[in-house]
């Protein structure tokens, strides 16, 4: 048995690349997923997402390149690989003239789960995604929410270490998006699931991942966190702040640009502000760009400082503003590669 420190990956990809003929599907792909960490493969439709996750669970061999999940190579041990990770693909395929309870015993069957132990599982495990209810009805009345909560339930009735969704919430109804995104989040954070998810659903990937890989024609041009992500993004701050104060500035402006994290004050123009009052003492706007959240920080610095604050608006780049800047320009951004 292969042992992962809390410091090393459970998914780890080395140069990956899978070719069909001339066709590169996944183009030297290296990439590490930590231990609890929610991690997004995000990308449109045909950008190899499907193919690099059917390399990590031994479905298909990699043309060179090597993938480990939990410490164990996929290609040459599949069978173990399958044992420690549960896989999800976006059409779960049950039995559907049986009931729910059924079909997880079934699976806690072929996964050597002893009868007694398989329903006392299937029965917690319903409850737990909010089957409870439905334990006894035939799975071909569900709906499609419903079976994504019984996929989900399917992949973790053998407790496996490593969970992955390939576009989960695809079909769901907005409500049941908000519910699985919840259930995903709780299952990672207490009980400690390793979860990697693939999507091309932006709003979504944000709402629940630690860190994100953009991934396009079989390149992940880019991966990391949110902020991270916006900072290589042309050199952009992670954090934009506006702040609407009184009007004599200057000194005010080389007073935030001392203030630690602050990389940039710049006065924005005040079609707005200035047409509302001709006085001098006419509110002006002033744009600061720092690497983290110093909204609290910057308003108390400005009050104690005798200014007049008239509003703050932060503005965070969102993984949208990232997707779509990486993206423009089409296979100029790949060489972020």
């Amino acid at each position: 048995m292969v042992a992962i420190q809390a410091d090393e990956p459970v998914i780890e990809l080395k140069s990956l690349v899978k070719k069909y003929g001339d066709f590169t599907a996944v183009d030297f792909l290296s990439l590490n997923v930590y231990p609890g960490e929610i991690f997004g493969l995000l990308g449109p439709n045909g950008a190899g997402k499907t193919t690099t996750i059917l390399m990590m669970l031994g479905l298909t061999e990699p043309t060179s390149g090597s993938v480990k999940v939990c410490g164990i190579d996929s290609t040459r041990n599949p069978i173990q690989v399958k044992r420690k990770v549960g896989y999800m693909p976006d059409d779960v395929g049950f039995y559907e003239d049986r009931t729910a309870l059924d079909n997880l015993v079934y699976t806690a069957g072929l996964n050597r789960v002893p009868a007694d132990e398989a329903r006392e599982r299937a029965l917690r495990l319903l409850e737990r995604v909010g089957l409870a209810e439905a334990a006894r009805k035939r799975v071909g009345t569900f709906s499609r929410g419903m079976r994504q909560r019984l996929g989900l339930a399917d992949v973790l009735i053998k407790q496996p270490e490593v969970i992955i969704l390939d576009e989960p919430t695809l079909g769901i109804d907005p409500e049941g998006v908000r519910e699985l995104l919840g259930l995903i989040r709780e299952l990672s954070r207490k009980d400690g699931l390793t979860v990697l998810l693939s999507s091309h659903h932006l709003h979504q990937v944000q709402q629940i991942c630690d860190r994100v890989g953009l991934f396009v024609r079989g390149k992940l041009i880019a991966s990391g966190d949110i902020d991270t992500l916006s900072r290589q993004l042309d050199g952009a701050p992670a954090h934009r702040i506006e702040l609407d104060v009184s009007a004599s500035t200057g000194e005010l402006e080389e007073s935030l640009l001392g203030i630690e994290g602050v990389s940039s004050v710049a006065r924005k123009e005040q079609d707005q502000l200035a047409s509302a009052s001709a006085s001098n003492d006419a509110p002006v706007t002033l744009v600061v760009s720092s690497d983290t959240d110093l909204s609290a920080d910057l308003a108390d610095f400005i009050i104690r400082r005798g200014f007049r604050l008239y509003g703050l608006r932060p503005h965070r780049y969102g993984l949208d503003d990232i997707y779509h800047r990486y993206f423009e320009g089409g296979e100029t951004r790949e060489r972020l590669g």
